[in-house]
């Protein structure tokens, strides 16, 4: 089918194309309790295309994108090429070029063993200890295999397999005639044994505290600790501001060789892209545009080194080896994280809801459970939220030794923001 669109693609007048195929092989399971209620084998064939047209005598390109059906009749693929010919005639972007070096790495085509990586994945979720009161409900295991073709009209080909897998899991905890449910959405490449465990005994372990949780009381500025998932968002703050689309946009003003926070006492942050991180579910060494990714520092020492995006925006800030950057590793701070658990700080170990904006750095939050330490005691409370500013609190924050990984991303277990707004549920 690829050589079939490839063929017509020549003679429609497009100065550009890119075409992607991804056959995604899978297994899914659905268990209630630990019974087995249904499982099936899927297989999925996705053809992506995106044509360029070039307007203004070469001053602008535009593009437009859209999936082929992999049955599609020879009309169809007319039909749906000459519409997309015309969308991305409309379109005014100022000129750049697709990427046109080759790729040198070597394709990767060993065939992943998802059979394998299911059977992980169950025996792991088998093996939990569960009690009368702490129980794992239901989960369901999605565990599949992906094999990505791409090549574009310069010449431009690669493929590669990679494995992605997700675990949907509800676990309860009830105390007499009150009981809770706590979700996990878990994403990953393989199955991380040990991880998986710990992730499910800790939701188990909330959702129990929760039971005998007090309203949070109003505390105004506080030190709030993270050391769960959600401090994914506040690390992808730094991540999202080296995008060259922020650059380009405006967005952010982080410039390459000065501090991406000024007047910094706390520990700064090193933030370094990578082209392969084990157990990652996006664990491939090219970018969806073609371009080889590379082992570099975005931040180092709390300094800007390198801009990283899509083709376009890297042209735009004249970028030739940039690329669209997956999976990222933050280096530790100096104290450990017992050390940063220390005096008076609200622990949130679990939101109804948080965020980060990337753009004004606002952090809004709902508390779920937390752990007030205040006076040499400890305290489960709930209710009430969390807000603030990145951009003041990366002022002073503190962060652990320790890094714990979340699918993409590495990141320090523990971290500590200052001043915080702690509004309560009194």
């Amino acid at each position: 089918m690829l050589n079939k669109i490839k063929s017509k693609l020549e003679s429609i007048g497009c100065d550009g194309w890119e075409l992607t195929e991804t056959v995604k092989n899978g297994w899914e399971f659905y268990f209630i309790r630990h019974e087995l209620d249904q499982n099936r084998a899927v297989e999925i064939d996705t053809i992506e295309i995106k044509l360029y047209k070039s307007i203004g005598n070469g001053e602008f390109l535009g593009n437009a994108s859209g999936e082929i059906s992999p049955t599609a009749s020879d009309e169809e693929i007319d039909e749906r090429l000459s519409s997309l010919l015309y969308q991305a005639s409309l379109v005014k972007n100022p000129a750049y070029k697709l990427n046109d070096k080759p790729i040198e790495i070597p394709d990767k085509t060993d065939e992943i063993d998802i059979e394998k990586i299911a059977e992980d994945f169950i025996k792991t979720i088998k093996s939990v200890e569960e009690t009368e009161n702490e129980y794992i409900n239901s989960y369901e295991i999605f565990v599949n295999s992906l094999t990505r073709h791409y090549l574009n009209s310069n010449g431009v080909e690669y493929t590669c397999v990679y494995p992605e897998s997700t675990v949907d899991i509800v676990v309860n905890a009830r105390k007499g005639d009150h009981e809770i449910e706590m979700y996990r959405f878990l994403e990953s490449g393989t199955c991380d044994g040990e991880k998986l465990k710990k992730d499910i005994a800790d939701a188990m372990h909330f959702g129990s505290d929760r039971l005998d949780a007090v309203p949070t009381p109003m505390l105004n500025n506080y030190d709030v600790v993270f050391s769960t998932a959600d401090a994914v968002q506040i690390y992808d703050y730094f991540v999202e501001r080296m995008a060259s689309d922020y650059i380009v946009r405006q967005i952010s003003d982080w410039e390459i060789g000065k501090p991406v926070v000024a007047d910094t006492a706390g520990d700064k942050i090193s933030v370094k892209a990578l082209p392969s991180l084990k157990n990652s579910s996006k664990d491939f060494p090219v970018d969806k545009e073609g371009a080889v990714i590379s082992e570099q520092w975005l931040i180092e020492d709390g300094i800007a080194k390198n801009y990283f995006g899509s083709r376009q925006f890297s042209q735009y800030l004249g970028l030739e080896n940039s690329s669209n950057v997956y999976n990222v590793c933050f280096s530790g701070g100096k104290k450990s994280a017992e050390e940063i658990r220390t005096g008076d700080y609200l622990e949130i170990v679990e939101f109804s809801d948080f965020q980060v904006d990337d753009m004004g750095g606002d952090i809004a939050g709902e508390i779920r459970v937390a752990y007030l330490h205040k006076d040499g005691k400890t305290t489960v409370v709930t209710g009430g939220s969390v807000s603030g500013n990145m951009i003041e609190a990366a002022k002073d924050m503190a962060f652990s030794s320790e890094t714990s990984q979340y699918d993409t991303r590495v990141i320090p277990s523990v971290t500590k923001l200052k001043n915080l707004r702690i509004t309560g549920a009194e």
